[in-house]
Order: C-alpha cells, then sequence, then structure tokens
C-alpha cells in the first residue's frame, strides 16, 4: 500500500494540472454551449414575437390540424370535381348541322338534319324536311351511335359528324 501511495505523491505533480487543464476545457465549452444556447433562445424569441403563440409545440399542433382540415376539404373538392366530370361527359355538346334540298325538283335548301350527341353517342337526331306546301319535322333518339329508327343518309351523315366533334 505504501508503494501505491508513493505512486500516487510521484504522479500527483502531473496529476493535478491534467485535471486542472481537463477542467478549463470543460468549463469552456460550457460556456461556449451557453453562448449557443442563449443565441437560439433570442432567435426563437424573436421568430415567436408578434405570432401570439407561446410555445412552438401549440404552433405546430395548430398546423397540423389545419393541415388535416385542408385535406379534408380537398378530397371533398376532388370528389365533386369527379363528379362534374362525369356530368360534363354526358351533355350533348358535339352538335353537327346540315342543310339539303329534300326535294329535288323544287324548292330551296330549306331542309335539314341536326345531330346532338354526348361522348358516348346518345342524343337525338332532329330532321326538317321542307317543301313548297308542308314542312315536317321528325325526332330520332340516338343510343350509342344508333337510333331503333332508319336513318336518312343525312342523318347517317349528321351523327358521325357529331361524333366526330371534340
Amino acid at each position: 500500500m505504501s508503494e501505491m501511495n508513493q505512486f500516487i505523491s510521484d504522479q500527483l505533480q502531473w496529476l493535478i494540472p491534467g485535471l486542472a487543464i481537463l477542467l478549463l476545457i470543460i468549463l469552456i465549452i460550457v460556456l461556449v454551449q451557453g453562448s449557443k444556447l442563449r443565441s437560439m433562445r433570442r432567435k426563437y424569441d424573436a421568430m415567436m414575437s408578434g405570432t401570439g403563440i407561446d410555445d412552438l409545440e401549440s404552433l405546430l399542433i395548430d398546423l397540423k390540424n389545419q393541415n388535416e382540415m385542408l385535406e379534408e376539404v380537398q378530397q371533398a373538392q376532388k370528389t365533386g370535381l369527379e363528379a362534374l366530370q362525369l356530368k360534363v361527359k354526358g351533355l350533348q355538346g358535339r352538335v353537327a348541322l346540315k342543310r339539303y334540298n329534300a326535294f329535288g325538283e323544287r324548292g330551296n335548301d330549306l331542309s335539314f338534319s341536326m345531330a346532338a350527341v354526348d361522348e358516348r353517342g346518345n342524343g337525338i337526331v332532329i330532321t326538317s324536311l321542307h317543301s313548297r306546301d308542308n314542312s315536317y319535322i321528325y325526332a330520332k333518339p340516338l343510343k350509342e351511335g344508333e337510333s331503333q329508327y332508319p336513318l336518312s343518309p343525312e342523318e347517317k351523315e349528321v351523327t358521325t359528324q357529331a361524333l366526330q366533334r371534340t
């Protein structure tokens, strides 16, 4: 045991300055970290001043809740937009018209055929046959570009034209 005491007392001259240097390094590290922490605290206070929010956690929670509400609204709008797109596809916006002389021997191009269809070919063909004495109007429903009633060549032509329009 005395040998150990002798060894410690011999090394004590190096141990105390070594521990003093180690403590000095630790003190410097603590001071630097404290300075960085104060600087960060000043930046945080500057960022949070004027917002009316006391801490960053409540701000982040509020932002998360707002984001969730916006996502719900966006999903509802997306669903509504898809429904509108389906409805618009069903509108009969493709229209074609052809004027012609139904009775070749007399009259002018006062007769006409008009087709109004949607993207799927559903719609109607309206034909007006005009003669000097009378005028006749016929309407024929279309389903997928075809009618259950026979179509004249002019009616077939306007149906094809209407289906080709974008």
